[in-house]
């Protein structure tokens, strides 16, 4: 990951731990013989004061505990836009088409993440994956598999934050997937696999890659008119090619959506009820039998 993503990521983490802890100076007051307390902070120069909770010695010293994180976070932040801008970064405000897509995709995390858990065979039903998204806990799910639906959450979450969705569909952008979408199961997680792999169901072997003719492959591809054959061919270059020991599904579905989101022209998603049809189409298309996977996922997958 280049330094500039990797900055913006790290910011993105830091506003949105800020934006969960519980700070501010402290006002504790008296009513009835109990004590309550209220935090006092600013938020964009507008003073907010806030109802934290009943007294108690525990709630107030992780009040003054987080007092302390926000400092070491607020001081991060502050370094961290010196370094954008020593590397000449200057963001961009993101187009109201934009927004409204990230809007969409943050409404249908749930079904998205489902759909993608299904496609790769994770036992999982759309309460279970909500509630694992949510912070919940599940039964009858192993431990692979809820790893699994909590790494999706990462990887969306990554790229529907301001600055990776007004960062550039590239190189990088695909290894930061793979590295969340594998977080845990690999140590090669977010690197080109560097070994032969093959694919069950087919006798077709994807060529061995290498980062320099894959950078250059994806600029080739990205480098076209925007549209929603880019999206697709993205897709499947990334399947095809199987560039990672793992998650190579997982990892191409989120890199294509990053691409509509970012040019606010939508969302590709494979329904749950069409996985079978879909990796009928996909062997298919590895073998070179044919292209009917393009219409597939075309006519089927894109949400407009």
């Amino acid at each position: 990951m280049d330094n500039i993503a990797k900055l913006l990521y790290e910011q993105e983490l830091l506003q949105s731990s800020i934006e969960k802890l519980i700070y501010g100076s402290i006002e504790v007051r008296e009513n009835k013989e109990k004590k309550y307390i209220y935090v006092h902070f600013r938020n964009d120069g507008i003073l907010i004061s806030k109802y934290v909770g009943e007294y108690s010695d525990q709630l107030y010293n992780l009040i003054l505990q987080n007092n302390n994180l926000i400092k070491e976070y607020k001081k991060r932040l502050k370094q961290i836009k010196k370094e954008l801008g020593f590397l000449q970064y200057t963001s961009s405000e993101l187009s109201d088409k934009v927004k409204i897509n990230i809007d969409i995709a943050r409404r249908n995390l749930v079904d998205l993440i489902y759909k993608q858990a299904k496609l790769e065979g994770v036992a999982t039903t759309y309460s279970d994956t909500e509630t694992i998204i949510n912070g919940g806990k599940v039964k009858n799910m192993s431990l692979s598999d809820i790893s699994k639906v909590v790494n999706l959450k990462h990887a969306w979450e990554f790229i529907l934050s301001k600055g990776i969705i007004s960062y550039s569909t590239n190189y990088v952008i695909l290894c930061q997937i793979n590295e969340l979408v594998e977080s845990g199961f690999s140590y090669t997680a977010g690197k080109i696999r560097t070994t032969p792999v093959s694919i069950g169901g087919t006798c077709y072997i994807p060529p061995m890659p290498y980062e320099s003719m894959v950078k250059e492959e994806l600029n080739l591809l990205l480098n076209k008119k925007d549209s929603y054959d880019t999206a697709i061919e993205l897709l499947l270059y990334v399947m095809k090619k199987q560039l990672f020991l793992d998650g190579n599904k997982r990892t191409a579905v989120i890199f294509a959506n990053h691409y509509l989101i970012s040019k606010g022209m939508g969302l590709i998603v494979i329904p749950a009820e069409l996985v079978s049809e879909f990796k009928k189409h996909l062997i298919d298309y590895y073998e070179n039998k044919n292209d009917y996977i393009k219409a597939f996922l075309y006519n089927k997958c894109l949400i407009k």
